[in-house]
């Protein structure tokens, strides 16, 4: 810059007078006007809203220049300046001289869009000269270029270099041009591959700052369709694409959508994004505590396609070539699951009933209509043994949507009657007098009992429950342990061998500090203890129980009885024990259990559940929205707008969690929501006209709360409280 030429004349006296401005500078950022528009490279602006984002760059590509300013012929854009002393001046330009030379850093020219303008038909001439010769140079040469950079990528497969990016529906790229040089790259030699790799990373590793480009859409959306991410050994490069195409703006990500939408040619690329998921998800499982819920790698979106289909696939070509979400099931969601395995079951039905069906018809017999449903007839005072006869015998019909009768009571099982029958068996048999069960106060679950007996029955029939429960979307309150869940998947399908043994996982320490946390708690002490064991604790490896009034040893390994526990083989010591104490002393009444429950969920599809999604089948989830519990709330005798309702509603949400789920206990027999949430639930207030004094009362088969009419906010907070704390079981009348 001419010094000269922006001073003041007069030179430190003219500061009083009107100072000379320096003429008006273009922004080194800002493109040429005559440039092409194709480069769409700006100024790094943020643009507040989608619309003013198009507004801006329509401008540019026009032309328009700010009409208080002047405007050069090469520039869109200029800025004036504010005057510069010309000490300061001075003192600017001398501390910038006297830098070392390492230290000056030029200014980056602004990224001009090369021209390409390779065609279809010469690209193939390149390649069969290189396959006849065997020299690839030119063939190298090209995708070592064009994979260099995003400018690069955008000169060789933009359609036209000048045109404008005007539209959502068009990316302006040369499909066929694209599709011919990734399907040629596949089958060249491997230093071409590793080339475009590499120039991949060196693209993706690049320092961006300011939004990005159109150029840079672009050049996502082109990589995305590389084949190479199909192989394993690039999935660590195709993260890092997927996770620049995740932080996008919103704005951006709408322009990817709509052209992702036009990708028919690229099928691939959703099945090995969805395989980088898996490399994650095996990561996050592999870490203890995990470092995110599994249920954050659910994809609900997939709720919504043709689940059998999926299933269907996966049936026929398992983990093969031939892509389906179940070879991934932690990316569908419980739900999905859900509905897989209900349908699976259903279908196992329908070729059950059209089986007799076909039998009654051959034996000249009249058809009956009960012959598609299980049909249970029970006594109430011989609940357990009755079900386990009617169980027993209709061994072959599990798989049939399930009524219930009570003998001697009129009326049609609509649900009720079947939900009731659930509630009352399994509040009977987790009895502790019953001593099928051990209730663990300390982190109150519930154990199988170790205790030898003739006959495992009644565990079969506790599975088979558990089973008819998820096939009936019955939410059950039972408190098994993790481990257990575990256990039922140990294998998740039953193995056709009958000597096969079941029920088995390998369990560790923490699964036991679940169940008996004391214990562990004593097993963890022995594994940090400094002294010296064999002296001080005098053990060997055999374990005491109390059976029947008797204390009964068992040897952990042969001769365990002899082997002392030292300072070496206590790690040894204590997964035997743990070993014992959830697989070993208890199998014949788990492998009993196991058989019941897939004797009714027997299915493929169990492969595509966690533990944990087992027992949310089971029991139900434990989070509780209230404010969704009141959406779906039906009223009789009531309307949503009078005072008591009000009343009711304000008190609830005021209730802790552990207040409010005591009162879905009270009122459903369970305080956990069913898997498809809150919507699946059938929840009513009705009306009762009997003196505010009175309790509200709850029929948990029909998951319906009855409320007086009470006058005031403060009664009806003290008696709902009352009613919700001290209700026992499950809150039956």
């Amino acid at each position: 810059m001419n010094e000269e030429a922006a001073s003041p004349s007069g030179g430190a006296g003219g500061r009083g007078r009107q100072k000379d401005k320096l003429p008006p500078i273009v922004t080194a950022s800002l493109a040429p006007a005559t440039a092409p528009a194709g480069g769409e490279r700006g100024p790094k602006i943020q643009f507040p809203t989608f619309n003013s984002f198009i507004s801006t760059i329509t401008q540019k590509q026009e032309g328009i220049g700010s009409p208080t300013r002047v405007v050069f012929a090469n520039a869109r854009h200029v800025r004036e300046l504010p005057p510069i002393d010309p000490d300061v001046r001075q003192k600017q330009r001398i501390s910038i001289e006297i830098l070392p030379p390492e230290m000056k850093a030029p200014f980056p020219p602004e990224p001009v869009l090369p021209i390409r303008t390779k065609t279809v038909k010469e690209f193939q001439e390149d390649v069969e000269n290189a396959k006849i010769s065997g020299d690839w140079k030119i063939v190298h040469d090209f995708y070592s270029t064009t994979f260099d950079s995003f400018l690069e990528m955008n000169a060789a497969f933009k359609r036209d270099a000048s045109a404008p990016f005007n539209t959502i529906d068009d990316p302006g790229v040369n499909v066929e041009f694209t599709n011919r040089v990734y399907e040629t790259l596949l089958n060249t030699p491997q230093d071409i591959q590793k080339t475009v790799l590499k120039g991949i990373i060196n693209s993706l590793l690049r320092e961006w700052k300011g939004p990005r480009t159109k150029d840079d859409l672009r050049a996502y959306f082109l990589l995305v369709q590389n084949p190479q991410f199909t192989s394993t050994s690039t999935y660590v490069i195709y993260a890092h694409l997927l996770r620049q195409t995740s932080t996008l703006s919103e704005a951006d990500h709408h322009f990817l959508v709509h052209w992702f939408k036009n990708m028919a040619k690229c099928t691939w690329w959703i099945p090995s994004a969805t395989r980088v998921l898996a490399l994650l998800n095996a990561a996050n499982s592999l870490a203890n505590p995990p470092i995110i819920p599994f249920m954050d790698f659910y994809n609900s979106t997939l709720d919504h396609i043709d689940l059998m289909e999926e299933y269907h696939i996966w049936q026929c070509y398992g983990n093969s070539h031939r892509f389906s979400f179940c070879q991934f099931p932690f990316i569908l969601s419980l739900a999905a699951k859900k509905i897989i395995i209900q349908r699976d079951s259903e279908q196992q039905m329908i070729t059950v009933a059209r089986q007799s069906l076909v039998d009654k018809v051959s034996r000249r017999q009249k058809p009956d209509m009960n012959m598609l449903f299980l049909n249970i007839r029970v006594r109430r005072l011989h609940l357990v043994n009755d079900s386990l006869d009617e169980l027993t015998k209709k061994r072959a019909d599990l798989k049939k949507k399930l009524k219930v009768t009570f003998v001697g009571e009129a009326g049609l099982d609509m649900g009720g009657l079947t939900k009731e029958w659930f509630l009352l068996l399994i509040r009977q048999i987790f009895q502790p007098d019953y001593g099928m069960f051990v209730f663990q106060r300390d982190s109150r679950f519930h154990w199988f009992s170790s205790f030898k007996c003739g006959s495992y029955s009644e565990f079969r029939l506790v599975g088979a429950l558990m089973g008819l429960a998820v096939y009936n979307s019955i939410t059950l309150d039972v408190r098994f342990p993790p481990s257990c869940y575990k256990k039922l998947l140990s294998p998740p399908v039953v193995p056709c061998d009958q000597n096969a043994t079941v029920g088995v996982a390998s369990l560790t320490l923490d699964d036991l500090r679940q169940l008996m946390p004391e214990l562990a708690h004593g097993l963890m002490a022995l594994l940090n203890y400094k002294g010296n064991i064999e002296k001080d604790f005098c053990s060997t490896f055999q374990v005491f129980q109390e059976e029947f009034g008797i204390i009964k040893s068992y040897a952990l390994k042969p001769g365990g009885d002899k082997i002392p526990v030292t300072n070496q083989n206590r790690q040894e010591y204590v997964q035997l024990y743990v070993d014992f104490l959830l697989n070993k002393s208890i199998y014949k009444q788990f492998a009993a259990f196991y058989y019941g429950f897939h004797s009714v969920c027997a299915s493929n599809a169990l492969m595509l559940l966690l533990p944990e999604e087992v027992e949310i089948l089971v029991c139900g989830s434990p989070e509780l929205d209230i404010y969704a519990l009141q959406k779906i709330t039906q009223y009789e005798g009531y309307s949503k707008i009078d005072p008591t309702i009000r009343y009711f509603w304000d008190v609830v949400f005021g209730f802790g969690l552990e207040l409010q789920k005591q009162l879905l206990h009270f009122t459903t027999g369970s305080d956990r929501v069913p898997v498809g949430g809150l919507a699946d639930l059938s929840f009513k207030i009705t009306k009762i006209d009997v003196p505010t004094d009175w309790l509200p009362v709850a029929h948990t088969c029909f998951n319906q709360l009855c409320l007086p009419p009470y006058k005031n906010k403060k009664e009806l907070k003290q008696k709902l409280t009352i009613a919700i704390s001290n209700a026992e079981g499950f809150g039956l009348e």
